[in-house]
């Protein structure tokens, strides 16, 4: 089932002007050349240049975001995932890395892939609490995840026939309650990133409790 696509906004930072070190003049040239080319609609032509100017310097991050802009409106959102990613990691700015996490976040949800989307934007939260957008698409990724239908348990018994499997699936769903929209308050937003940094170290220490359980356990005496 695909996801409900006005359930999320989806709008993305423009371009990132500059960024590349006074020694690469031909990367600023193929950068404005793309940027040229982006403003004209001409996404073929601006990829291009910026693939050019990637191959020249691969970890310049201003490329390689302005990249991951034109594989985006291309719908090569897998691409445009990658670019970002890499434009995240070698920034030294916050702001450019917030915009990357922003912008990664939504090409995740457009590449089906909702629960990246909101670790991405959790991500972007913390560089930038402010960020409206984020704290938008976030609050309603949340949502989204939650009302997702859960898989039918499986069962060892003999299966029923098709007509009562739908009935049963009918009535589970209306006995599950919708989740009511709401908006939640950037202090929200944080109280909840710190409850989900909480529980998976909750989680992450009781795995680690159980091995070293296992690990002491003396063998059985047949």
């Amino acid at each position: 089932m695909g996801l409900n696509r006005s359930f999320i906004v989806i709008w993305l930072p423009g371009l990132l002007i500059g960024g590349l070190s006074v020694r690469g003049q031909s990367e600023n040239a193929m950068l404005r050349q793309g940027n040229r080319y982006y403003q004209q609609k001409q996404l073929d032509q601006a990829q291009q240049s910026y693939q050019q100017a990637v191959a020249k310097d691969p970890n310049n991050p201003t490329a390689q975001y302005n990249l991951g802009n034109a594989q985006f409106r291309k719908n090569n959102y897998s691409d445009a995932t990658r670019s970002y990613e890499v434009s995240v990691q070698n920034s030294p700015a916050k702001p450019i890395q917030e915009k990357g996490l922003y912008n990664q976040g939504v090409a995740l949800v457009k590449d089906q892939k909702l629960t990246e989307s909101i670790d991405a934007w959790k991500k972007a939260l913390k560089l930038d609490p402010a960020d409206e957008d984020a704290r938008v698409n976030l609050e309603k990724a949340l949502h989204e995840l939650h009302n997702q239908p859960k898989p039918p348990p499986k069962k060892k018994d003999q299966p029923q026939n098709k007509k009562q499997n739908d009935q049963d699936q009918k009535d589970q769903q209306k006995q599950e309650p919708k989740q009511p929209q709401s908006r939640l308050s950037k202090q929200q937003v944080q109280q909840l990133l710190k409850a989900l940094e909480q529980k998976e170290r909750e989680v992450q220490d009781k795995m680690n409790q159980n091995k070293v359980h296992t690990l002491n356990q003396p063998d059985k005496d047949w």
